[in-house]
């Protein structure tokens, strides 16, 4: 039987090697903790949307993971279909997020529902009045457990038979394996080092609020959210059934050491976010803060998955470059990687190559604030 070896256990690697045990490969997963605590799957929740600008190929894949998150709700229903809106501070434009999700989506046969300043007011009440003009509401998405999510899948993974070691791999040579997949988010620099210029470890502020009076942030009228994200970065869930709100910011980030093991949020983040509470959530503002952490992207220059078989060392794949919003595509991830690492023909290959290119690309996620 051939053998892989996968280095990293979080949505990539466990889906990743989920994919190959199904093919008949045996499997062994290493990495230090799971989920590894800042992990990118990391964390109570994280956003399913389809919603993806222009960008056709992130929106199909979209739908195709949608699809896939329903069916997994039926053997452990830690997806929330509460949908999704995304909001801005002015009218949506041609080449804006917004815009060019809702027109993409349209034409695909979606049913989204246009918002205007009196619609939001009416529908979300603990938006501020007057704040966001326009947007629209996506019936379709939601959020998930992303800590018990990939918790499942691991347990998952074990009872197919893939072996799980709590082991932290310092160097590619001490595995012993017919394919290596590296998938350790920030880390892979450490272990594949040429890939420095092209990756790099971005911390991004997480906050988790306790409001004294959770009902105005139910998911019937606060559903999952973004605030003008590509101007802001602003995004967040409905409060669950903790009470927990959870507002995080998809934007700039702190630049980190690849392995730094105690990031942590500053106390600028955390001035920035009560502004904005005070002028998009003013219930908000005065809720005590119960947990926040750096979420640590593994960016890539043009934030677009990096998920190639290496040019030159035979049987090293690399998968990562999440980038902040590899989660949602859980279900059909790991038949991704496994079929680009076993040389499969896939449409998406191309766009996922090895590209030492980028380190003088730009990033292109539509839903992403650059400063």
């Amino acid at each position: 039987m051939t053998r892989a070896a996968i280095v990293g256990t979080g949505i990539f690697g466990v889906t990743a090697a989920l994919a190959l045990r199904n093919r008949g490969w045996q499997v062994r997963l290493y990495d230090s903790e799971l989920p590894h605590p800042l992990a990118e799957s990391t964390d109570i929740s994280k956003v399913v949307r389809m919603d993806y600008g222009a960008d056709e190929d992130y929106t199909q894949l979209g739908e195709q993971a949608l699809a896939g998150w329903r069916r997994w709700n039926g053997s452990w229903p830690l997806f929330h279909e509460t949908g999704v809106t995304f909001l801005s501070r002015a009218p949506m434009q041609p080449g804006g997020f917004e815009y060019e999700s809702y027109a993409t989506l349209t034409r695909r046969g979606h049913a989204l529902e246009r918002l205007d300043a009196d619609a939001i007011a009416d529908r979300f009440p603990a938006w501020r009045r007057g704040a966001y003009v326009d947007g629209y509401f996506n019936p379709q998405g939601g959020w998930a457990e992303s800590g018990a999510v990939v918790a499942a899948l691991a347990r998952e993974a074990e009872a197919q038979g893939v072996e799980i070691e709590r082991h932290r791999v310092t160097a590619l040579d001490e595995l012993d394996a017919d394919l290596t997949i590296v998938c350790a988010g920030s880390w892979v620099p450490l272990l594949v080092p040429e890939l420095a210029p092209v990756l790099r470890a971005v911390g991004q502020p997480v906050f988790h609020l306790r409001p004294r009076d959770p009902s105005p942030f139910a998911a019937a009228h606060f559903p999952v959210f973004g605030a003008d994200i590509s101007r802001t970065g602003y995004y967040g869930f409905p409060a669950n059934r903790d009470g927990i709100v959870k507002i995080a910011n998809h934007g700039v980030g702190i630049t980190i050491a690849p392995g730094d093991a105690r990031p942590d949020v500053a106390p600028e983040h955390e001035t920035a976010l009560r502004d904005m509470l005070r002028d998009t959530f003013p219930a908000l503002v005065d809720a005590p803060l119960v947990a926040r952490r750096l979420c640590v992207y593994c960016d890539t220059a043009d934030e677009h998955f990096w998920i190639a078989r290496h040019p030159t060392r035979a049987n090293l794949v690399v998968a990562t470059g999440g980038s902040g919003h590899a989660f949602k595509f859980a279900p059909v991830l790991g038949e991704l990687i496994a079929s680009i690492a076993l040389g499969e023909p896939h449409p998406l290959a191309h766009k996922f190559r090895w590209r030492p290119e980028l380190a003088l690309a730009r990033g292109t996620e539509a839903a992403r604030h650059h400063g």
